[in-house]
């Protein structure tokens, strides 16, 4: 089992920009994240959440925008599908939590299932997915696909679109309009001094 120093310690072997090396840093902040979640209280507890909740949506969204295609073509259609759905499925789970309470019992065993089904998700990438793709790109395609998927976190909604997961087309359709509704009602959330 890996763990966000591993995935630290691999993504520094990989060349800068590389898109697999990007993929693994936002691993390790990931596991950060449900560690730092499940020791906090209060608005700080929220405020993690909502920083976690933001980055798995939009990681997800760009894997799913630049790294899935790759991934069907080297590692092929049946592991690219599995991650696809996994990701559909943790789609649903994050937008059920974003409506529980995070100072709630229920809140901290929903984030602990959570957190499982994540981490089971990153590692099926890194052992399975991963190396598939750089075995089958070559320097200049991985760090290609890194700047692509850089780009397309940037236009990626900060927040679960269920209907969306899952789906390459549907995630190119749909992903830049919902990010600018997601982070307009965010800032006006904000603005108003709620949650």
């Amino acid at each position: 089992m890996s763990n966000a120093t591993m995935e630290r310690e691999e993504a520094a072997r990989l060349p800068e920009g590389d898109v697999v090396r990007i993929l693994l840093e936002q691993h390790a902040r990931i596991r950060d994240l449900f560690t730092e979640v499940k020791s906090a209280q209060g608005e700080q507890k929220r405020e993690i959440f909502d920083e976690l909740r933001a980055l798995l949506a939009i990681h997800e969204t760009a894997e799913e925008m630049i790294l899935r295609p790759t991934a069907r073509r080297t590692a092929g259609a049946a592991e690219a599908e599995a991650r696809n759905h996994e990701e559909e499925e943790a789609n649903k789970v994050r937008a059920q939590l974003e409506k529980v309470d995070v100072g709630s019992p229920e809140f901290d065993s929903q984030i602990a299932a959570f957190e499982r089904s994540v981490i089971a998700h990153a590692e099926h990438e890194e052992q399975e997915e991963f190396p598939a793709v750089r075995q089958g790109c070559d320097e200049n395609q991985l760090r290609g696909m890194g700047a692509l998927l850089m780009t397309a976190e940037k236009l990626a909604p900060p927040h679960p679109h269920p209907r969306a997961a899952g789906s390459t087309a549907a995630q190119w359709l749909t992903g830049p309009f919902a990010s600018m509704v997601d982070r307009v009602k965010d800032a006006l959330t904000r603005s108003r001094g709620g949650t």
